[in-house]
């Protein structure tokens, strides 16, 4: 007594449409190309010795794990749009940044715990061309890379390093002060 009668197939039918939209909102989960071989960066290092790309930390662990889903869903609309990019930088310890910083404006401006690449909320990508990576702006493929790039990490949210005055052209980040995003964690 005190008991109710379900019909089975209504309860397996309610369970199906929970299940179905479950799966609708679970977003696919996109994972990390594998690393490029060191010779993929020669002669990008060779380019620009300043940025130090040897020594450039590539570890998508290191990285916000929102962010990452973001930045990967913008380089799969770069591989679409035909520029594979590749991670060139991506989180930077404060000495880093600190030691990139006394190089002067034509590498950042940022001193540590400035940028957001110490907090995990930024990148620098870069294309690549024939297994190289290519971060010369005076290549006119390479920019019309970072122009779509560009394109890209605005209709994503992000904030693209192309359009300050101090010229980032691979470099994207989340949109917001440090201190707000740090707010929300």
């Amino acid at each position: 007594m005190g008991r109710y009668y379900q019909r089975p197939d209504y309860v397996a039918q309610e369970y199906a449409q929970t299940e179905r939209i479950k799966q609708t909102l679970q977003e696919e989960k996109l994972v990390p190309p594998p690393a490029l071989p060191p010779t993929a960066f020669v002669d990008a290092q060779a380019e620009r010795p300043s940025l130090d790309i040897n020594h450039a930390n590539r570890d998508w662990s290191r990285l916000n794990p929102a962010f990452v889903q973001t930045v990967l869903r913008v380089m799969a609309a770069m591989k679409e749009r035909g520029f594979a990019m590749v991670l060139l930088e991506g989180y930077r310890s404060p000495e880093r940044q600190n030691a990139l910083a006394t190089q002067g404006n034509h590498v950042t401006q940022a001193k540590g715990g400035e940028s957001k690449h110490q907090y995990g909320l930024a990148v620098d990508l870069a294309p690549i061309r024939n297994g190289k990576v290519v971060i010369s702006e005076r290549d006119p493929w390479a920019m019309q890379a970072y122009q779509a790039l560009g394109e890209e990490a605005q209709a994503a949210g992000l904030t693209w390093g192309g359009n300050w005055s101090f010229k980032d052209f691979g470099h994207i980040e989340q949109t917001g002060s440090i201190r707000a995003l740090l707010a929300k964690k």
